[in-house]
């Protein structure tokens, strides 16, 4: 499941059609469209028929009533970061968590580190980063948070996996 990402979880059943409740954890509700298909935690791979975003309902082609929607109660739904990519649009300078890991953040050319993680706070996302080796020998920090914010973040590039940043070193050497 390394290419899998974790969008949603269904909770009870709704009706007796088999509509079931879901609690999308995910930025684009978009995503789940008409014959979207989704996988949950046990593998059962699962249709959208259709989805009530005001009424956050969803309804799968495999499940028709609500004995069957009870079966699947309380699962995880993922996705393909390939179906991320085709159903997900990003805006400029937006880019997918996953483009992101294992990204390396330099800051004039030195390099600090490597994002080990995302953490998503209510004032805002952070990058987890684990501090490079080098750095750490000099008795600096194993890792450190880096806020995603423009005002430290100079240029990103997916393709090549590094990450130019300004005044990240201070938050590292005072972390």
């Amino acid at each position: 499941m390394n290419n899998q990402i974790y969008v949603a979880k269904l909770g009870k059943s709704v009706g007796l059609k088999g509509e079931i409740k879901i609690f999308i954890d995910s930025d684009f509700p978009e995503q789940f469209k008409k014959n979207a298909t989704f996988t949950t935690n046990k593998g059962i791979s699962l249709t959208v028929k259709d989805y009530n975003e005001s009424r956050g309902l969803i309804l799968f082609h495999e499940i028709n009533n609500i004995d069957d929607a009870k079966k699947i109660t309380n699962q995880q739904l993922f996705t393909s970061q390939e179906d991320t990519k085709e159903n997900c649009k990003l805006d400029k300078d937006q880019y997918f968590w996953f483009d992101l890991m294992n990204c390396s953040i330099y800051e004039n050319d030195e390099l600090l580190g490597t994002i080990s993680d995302i953490h998503r706070y209510p004032l805002g996302d952070y990058f987890e980063i684990d501090t490079d080796k080098a750095l750490v020998e000099k008795t600096l920090p194993k890792t450190f948070l880096l806020p995603y914010e423009k005002k430290y973040i100079i240029s990103v590039d997916i393709v090549n996996k590094k990450i130019l940043t300004k005044d990240a070193k201070p938050i590292l050497e005072n972390s």
